[in-house]
């Protein structure tokens, strides 16, 4: 595979998974917020803080093989 298509193919992916990504992480932090009513503020804020960096880990796992050269 080309690393012209492997980089097509990385940023569809990413485009898939990015929104699929923030209604999930949304769906559990409003989950959260209705669990736990009387939690510190600190305690959504670290949720929302983990969940916006987190979307990072799967798409940093897919630069090597995108930009890996083929053999």
């Amino acid at each position: 595979m080309t690393p012209r298509t492997k980089k097509l193919i990385g940023a569809i992916v990413t485009l898939i998974w990015l929104p699929i990504y923030a209604l999930i992480a949304a769906a559990v932090g409003m989950h959260l917020a209705h669990a736990m009513p009387n939690a510190p503020w600190f305690v959504l804020f670290l949720y929302y803080a983990l969940a916006g960096t987190l979307w990072i880990v799967p798409v940093g796992l897919m630069f090597p093989w995108m930009y890996r050269e083929p053999s």
